[in-house]
């Protein structure tokens, strides 16, 4: 993942994000349906977990994990907390299981450039991640309802 660097990061990015809320909606169809968790399944292979975070007009945050049972607990991993621009056709990871959010990595705004490479990051692995979902053919459907 750090190997790709692309030229204008800022554009690639939001070719990038684009990318990933068509893949996101690919996956998971009736996203904006859903009111709070919903659970992908697929044969021979560990449930993706859809949790609703907050949702208002434009936009609807969520996390999406996998689960693996590990001694008899959950474990969910990678964890990608995504904001999704209903408005703008975007999708962009915010934090994963293993990084944190990006303003409390970067505090200083001068740091654009480290900023942009570090959500290039981020984004990167979500559309990686999700082209194994989508190859896997999951099907989601809601866990409970309001």
């Amino acid at each position: 993942m750090s190997l790709v660097h692309p030229i204008n990061t800022s554009y690639c990015l939001e070719q990038l994000c684009e990318s990933n809320y068509q893949k996101l909606f690919c996956l998971i169809p009736d996203l904006c349906s859903f009111q709070n968790h919903a659970t992908g399944k697929t044969t021979n292979k560990p449930s993706l977990h859809l949790k609703i975070i907050d949702r208002s007009k434009h936009t609807i945050t969520v996390e999406l994990s996998h689960s693996f049972n590990i001694n008899l607990e959950n474990f969910m991993e990678p964890a990608v907390k995504i904001r999704i621009y209903l408005d703008a056709n975007l999708a962009e990871v915010l934090k994963d299981h293993v990084r944190s959010e990006v303003s409390k990595v970067y505090k200083d705004p001068g740091q654009s450039i480290e900023i942009m490479n570090y959500k290039w990051r981020l984004n990167y692995f979500l559309q990686k991640w999700l082209d194994h979902c989508l190859q896997t053919n999951y099907k989601f459907r809601s866990t409970w309802m309001c």
